[in-house]
């Protein structure tokens, strides 16, 4: 794999089924305050034993501290970045098992996906590995009748529909595997029916198009896939990031990403650049509001070449 952010793809699994159920049941039997004690003994275990989770935490930081060496992201850091993402996994067993009684969950520009669902026609909301996504289930609550649909690489839900079975069997989530020859299909439908469709646009699989974009000042390969999805299908696009605060407490924050409603005919190429261009900045937005959010512990800038492939076609 040359692209970069295949990289994700290769790292070793740290979890396993029979080890969510088990965590799942001491969360739920214990509650989360004291179940969170835990948390501590997997963040020292990061810290510890996991080399190369280091490096990447301590390079990330450096940049979104803007701290002048490597050397000067201290263990401090990087204990709280590894357990703020300790803590946002484990708030994913509450969340999915519907107990939003038990956080502090504060939404931000909450009229634009009001505005956008209303019409009827379907929105997608664009994610990251920033914060908790999970969240947004207790955004569905509020509003009854809101479906809302995940579109990812098959792989992922693959991933995410076993995590799901061992945490909560009866969680109710639909997801769309990409590669397939019917997922746009499905995709369109979902929207037609007015369903929010989210994406996590910040991985590559390694074998797809990608544009270089300005991150936290260095130049990050990110995937043109899932920006032309919403492109071609002609809908608006909405950034979605759910941050952990502390304690019991998330915000939720809604911000214009695109409109391609009313893209024109061959306007594609350009507007999909620039939503691209849109997304870097407001992912490095809400990295420097929430810095210990940012769970992607790989080589994210890692230099690799473009991928080659024929010119966008517009419609």
């Amino acid at each position: 794999m040359s692209a970069p952010q295949a990289e994700w793809r290769q790292l070793p699994e740290r979890s396993s089924g029979f080890m969510l159920r088990v965590m799942t049941l001491i969360s739920l039997g214990l509650g989360r305050g004291a179940s969170r004690v835990v948390l501590y003994g997997i963040a020292a275990y990061f810290l510890a034993f996991a080399p190369a989770a280091r490096r990447t935490s301590r390079d990330y930081l450096r940049r979104v501290l803007e701290l002048p060496t490597p050397a000067a992201v201290g263990w401090r850091h990087l204990f709280r970045h590894f357990l703020s993402f300790a803590s946002a996994v484990h708030d994913r067993v509450f969340l999915l098992n519907d107990h939003f009684e038990m956080f502090d969950i504060r939404v931000h520009n909450q009229q634009l996906i009001d505005q956008a669902v209303a019409g009827g026609k379907g929105v997608f909301l664009m994610g990251a590995h920033l914060g908790s996504f999970e969240v947004l289930r207790a955004i569905g609550r509020r509003q009854p009748g809101l479906r809302i649909a995940m579109v990812m690489y098959e792989e992922n839900a693959r991933k995410i529909n076993a995590a799901l079975g061992a945490i909560n069997p009866q969680a109710q989530l639909d997801v769309i595997a990409l590669g397939h020859i019917d997922s746009m299909i499905r995709v369109h439908a979902l929207l037609d029916e007015g369903a929010v469709v989210g994406m996590l646009g910040d991985r590559s699989l390694g074998t797809d198009d990608t544009c270089p974009t300005d991150f936290l000042g260095s130049t990050a390969e990110l995937p043109l896939g899932p920006f032309r999805m919403a492109a071609v299908l002609k809908r608006p696009v909405l950034f979605m990031t759910g941050l952990y605060r502390g304690g019991n407490r998330y915000d939720v924050h809604f911000e214009e990403l695109a409109d391609f409603s009313a893209l024109p005919a061959r306007g594609r190429t350009p507007a999909v650049q620039a939503a691209v261009t849109r997304y870097a900045a407001l992912m490095a937005q809400y990295c420097r509001s929430a810095p210990y959010n940012w769970f992607n512990f790989f080589d994210f800038w890692h230099a690799a070449p473009r991928q080659a492939g024929s010119p966008e076609q517009s419609p």
